[in-house]
């Protein structure tokens, strides 16, 4: 037998140098859902613009060796997302932020999505 030809994939990837890179997600659960009314249409759909109570728990699964820092639990962002289907709309349930709204929330800085 060649030698090699049982190594795993993740060292092949650094070999090769695509190792995908994990970003932070902060997760947190879904206390409250306002609708504001307002509604715009997307591909025939109509998604209505809600905001969402979210009260941070931890980071997602993917990274679990992330600490959070101690002011971020249990804090309460307000998220802003457009709903279209009745199951967008549930309570007490699990709401990941995106990268982008993550880094908004660890750099302390708010803006119109996250307040």
């Amino acid at each position: 037998m060649r030698e090699g030809i049982f190594q795993n994939k993740t060292s092949r990837k650094k070999k090769l140098g695509t190792e995908r890179k994990i970003t932070r997600k902060l997760q947190g659960k879904v206390l409250n859902i306002e609708k504001t009314g307002e509604i715009i249409e997307k591909n025939g759909e109509k998604w209505e613009k809600c905001i969402f109570t979210v009260e941070i728990t931890g980071f997602s699964k993917r990274t679990p060796e992330e600490i959070m820092p101690r002011k971020f639990r249990c804090k309460r962002l307000k998220v802003v997302r457009y709903c279209c289907f009745d199951w967008h709309y549930r309570t007490n349930v699990t709401k990941t932020l995106n990268s982008d709204e993550t880094q908004v929330v660890l750099n302390d800085k708010m803006n119109d999505i996250i307040y």
